[in-house]
């Protein structure tokens, strides 16, 4: 469900994505053009009629708006329609909950859902139920139900901060570490789904998951990259893979990921990779270039890869290996590679290296040991 906004043919089949990588079946989809949100349905309630009885025909079980309703409108649309309905935010939300693998990741999205549902106070939240307990606990029989969820969400919250602050300052006794070893530090960053993981695999020779789906990745892998004596002057640099951003990211779920965003903030060098066969790439970068901004990473320095050139027709292949782009007023190098097949990965080897540059006092050669520090 979109809401009259350019492009939103592209935005709703990316929200139908995002609805199978939650393991849902999308079975139909439906536009509405207003110079406003309607305050009460979204949608008016003329739409809100047509999204019922195509629910009905379809035997839809579930509606999903590609934007963020408020809690109001979220409550008004489910009595009307007389199904569940949640926003983009929630989806997004759902799938980093199934993603995530590491302790630091799993936290990190529960603390999102945390922030989200004490918004609603919905009781739809199984991991939540009856959590507090014991001696110390406040609130008789005739305390409400909704001040005694909204205390122990609150309590949850505190908690979960409690635990990433402390995952935050070890993750920062390992970057000090990198940077007393005098570590050059390469961060992947991009649009989910453009190949981060799959160019990660092909630089590292590493086995980090891949797939061709969204948010295939949540949680930060760390590898030395190894760039010899002939790219590299026989050094290493330390390269990281990252979540990928999307088009209207919830901000408490950018604000929940600090800590793993920040190998991003603290890198020396952004590989910004890019989906070079998606039409839609020019859009992407932006929305990456807005993310950056936001976690304050706008003034690392960035070197474009666009990936995926395998997928595109004969008539646009890129000529050269290698070009510039304009990226936000300044000129950054642009090299076009395909993880899938190698093409180009020599060359971003050879630019990565003269980015590097040897490390001051580095030995004529170093071991190409792949060390592991799996987020």
């Amino acid at each position: 469900m979109d809401l009259g906004l350019p492009n939103f043919d592209s935005e709703l089949e990316e929200l139908g994505l995002l609805a199978q990588t939650a393991g849902m079946t999308p079975v139909a989809r439906v536009a509405c053009k207003r110079k406003a949100p309607d305050a009460a349905l979204f949608v008016g309630s003329g739409k809100a009629d047509e999204i019922k009885a195509l629910a009905e025909e379809t035997g839809a079980t579930e509606v999903l708006f590609d934007q963020s309703l408020s809690p109001a409108q979220q409550r008004n649309l489910e009595r009307h329609i007389g199904l569940p309905v949640n926003d983009r935010t929630l989806l997004i939300l759902e799938i980093f909950a199934q993603r995530a693998r590491s302790h630091e990741g799993k936290l990190q999205v529960e603390l999102a859902r945390l922030q989200y549902v004490s918004t609603r106070l919905v009781r739809r939240w199984s991991h939540l139920e009856r959590q507090t307990g014991g001696a110390g606990v406040r609130g008789g029989p005739g305390e409400k139900q909704i001040e005694l969820d909204r205390r122990m969400i609150g309590e949850a919250i505190k908690r979960t901060k409690e635990r990433l602050v402390k995952l935050k300052k070890q993750r920062q006794t390992q970057r000090r570490q990198r940077e007393r070893q005098g570590a050059f530090t390469i961060s992947l960053v991009g649009y989910t789904n453009a190949g981060k993981s799959t160019l990660f695999n092909a630089l590292v020779k590493a086995r980090a998951y891949a797939a061709n789906q969204l948010f295939a990745t949540l949680d930060t892998t760390t590898r030395q990259l190894y760039l010899g004596n002939e790219e590299g002057g026989g050094r290493s640099v330390s390269l990281s893979d990252t979540v990928g951003f999307i088009r209207d990211l919830p901000h408490n779920l950018v604000a929940a990921f600090e800590a793993t965003l920040q190998e991003a903030v603290d890198a020396d060098l952004l590989l910004h990779v890019v989906d070079a066969a998606n039409p839609n790439h020019p859009e992407q970068i932006a929305e990456v270039q807005r993310v950056l901004r936001e976690i304050g990473a706008a003034d690392v320095p960035q070197m474009l890869v666009f990936n995926k050139i395998d997928a595109l027709p004969e008539g646009q292949q890129p000529r050269h290996e290698s070009d510039v782009f304009e990226l936000d007023g300044l000129t950054v190098p642009r090299l076009f590679v395909s993880s899938r097949t190698g093409k180009g990965l020599g060359e971003l080897r050879r630019t990565l290296a003269q980015a590097a540059g040897p490390r001051p006092g580095a030995p004529a050669a170093e071991s190409p040991e792949i060390q592991d520090h799996h987020a």
